[in-house]
């Protein structure tokens, strides 16, 4: 027999229906009812003309409204019909459904600290750092991660997490405990991070960069970030000095204190500058490197 709780959030045009029993192994995450075509506890969430999306993890239904309306006037209604729903044998989703399997390979990085672990699924639409385990306290899994002695920092992105160790573990010794512990984590259907995460969103996103800012910024994206990605690491930008004509920029994951990112810098991120906005760059900074 199924029993909802609801559970209000930091977001309010979110709300939480938490069931007393399993729902999910694997997260479903939809936005439409199209999406939601092998889910029939989701499509018919989505059959209330007030519903914008619906996520479930775990025992946790998270729904979306639009602002037509506020929870406290239809919420108990919506915690009823889905009781009634799985109780009168309605499936969460179907059994033709196929669930992939979990995989994860570990690669190495230019910075022989960071060992870039790769998922076969999404992970997070935020990429994010994080220093120490304070740091990450929306993000479980890296929490998690930081409970080995031997972790340092951990870089979260699309499908993959890089982790920094200390120098007292060799990658020998602990690679193939870490990629393991991030598969069996991943399987289980456990959170990644948390919606209310905020910790270090794309500065992109946060201002409307406009002139030279944004030509820059665009290089990044488009020519500079893939690249830094897929050995682990990131690079934001944070400002540009006209009089000077300095870019200064973060790295992040592998990059940060790998012992080639100056060159990488200098030969190559400022030379694709210089050469694609000649005059206006002379020097590239990264200010925590």
């Amino acid at each position: 027999m199924f029993r909802f709780s609801i559970e209000s959030t930091d977001s309010p045009a979110h709300i939480v229906f938490k069931a007393n029993n399993d729902l999910v192994i694997q997260p479903i995450s939809c936005v439409n009812i199209d999406q939601a075509k092998d889910y029939p506890l989701i499509q018919q969430l989505f059959y209330l003309p007030f519903v914008k999306s619906v996520s479930i993890r775990q025992n946790r239904i998270t729904v979306e409204r639009f602002d037509i309306l506020q929870w406290g006037d239809v919420q108990n209604e919506v915690k009823e019909q889905l009781e009634s729903f799985l109780n009168e044998g309605g499936l969460i989703q179907k059994t033709t459904v196929q669930q992939t399997a979990v995989t994860v390979y570990a690669e190495s990085t230019p910075n022989p600290a960071v060992m870039k672990f790769v998922v076969n699924k999404p992970l997070t639409q935020t990429a994010a750092e994080f220093k120490n385990i304070d740091d990450a306290k929306d993000a479980p899994l890296a929490v998690a991660l930081f409970h080995f002695a031997f972790v340092k920092e951990i870089y979260l992105n699309e499908n993959f997490v890089s982790v920094t160790k200390y120098e007292v573990s060799t990658w020998e010794e602990i690679a193939v405990e870490l990629r393991e512990f991030v598969r069996e984590y991943v399987a289980s259907g456990k959170e990644i991070m948390r919606a209310v995460t905020t910790k270090n969103p794309p500065q992109t996103e946060q201002i409307e960069y406009t002139g030279i800012d944004a030509e820059i910024i665009s290089i990044l994206d488009q020519y500079v970030k893939p690249a830094v990605a897929s050995d682990g690491g990131n690079i934001l930008f944070e400002s540009y000095n006209e009089n000077e004509k300095s870019v200064q920029v973060i790295l992040q994951g592998a990059c940060s204190g790998c012992p080639s990112s100056t060159f990488t810098l200098k030969n190559g991120i400022e030379t694709m500058l210089k050469e694609m906005l000649p005059g206006k760059v002379n020097q590239v900074i990264a200010i925590n490197g």
